[in-house]
């Protein structure tokens, strides 16, 4: 039982998070999904259910962040802005509206008896944060303004992708981005 299995089952739970949320995703769905062999589960994650989460959440939030990072060396505000959003468009015409963020999933889902969840996903929040507000810093956003900027892009996009899956449409994200992307250029002007 390698790895192998183990990263699957990650990737999986991620991918059912966005679908059918922390409450609707079962270990039995997990394993029929990454294919992985039934007492791997177990195995893997003798903690449960939570772990598996929290590693799901953190898999999203490196997955997210490696996008993010890759747009932002374009040196472009707006750019930055695109790229964050750019793969959200993506998962939601692909999937009819199904899909949302896994990280946003587990965060409405957790509670005290698991606060590790919130933990994770605050931590890929901050994560994007982070590497938007640099990327934005790198554009010429001066450094207080653009911390404030990418937890409004981070914000917003996330608002927007639920608005979205309610009126299975991408308008709400599309008007975000535009209004989204005015601020970020003129953040680069104003500074």
């Amino acid at each position: 039982m390698g790895t192998d299995s183990r990263e699957r089952m990650v990737r999986s739970a991620a991918y059912l998070f966005r679908e059918r949320g922390y409450s609707g995703t079962a270990f039995r769905d997990v394993i029929a999904h990454s294919g992985a062999p039934r007492g791997s589960i177990y195995h893997h994650f003798p903690e449960g259910k939570t772990q598996l989460a929290e590693e799901a959440v953190r898999y999203a939030g490196e997955f997210l962040n490696a996008g993010i990072l890759a747009a932002t060396e374009s040196g472009d505000a707006a750019s930055a802005v695109d790229a964050f959003v750019g793969w959200w468009r993506t998962v939601l015409i692909k999937s009819g509206f199904r899909a949302g963020c896994p990280v946003v999933a587990v965060t409405i889902e957790a509670n005290d008896d698991a606060p590790q969840l919130a933990a994770a996903a605050a931590a890929a929040f901050g994560r994007w944060q982070d590497t938007l507000a640099t990327g934005l810093e790198n554009a010429g956003v001066p450094a207080g303004r653009a911390s404030r900027l990418a937890r409004l892009i981070v914000a917003a996009v996330e608002g927007a992708t639920v608005l979205c899956r309610a009126h299975r449409d991408v308008a709400p994200l599309d008007d975000v981005v535009a209004e989204l992307k005015d601020l970020a250029r003129a953040a680069v002007t104003d500074g």
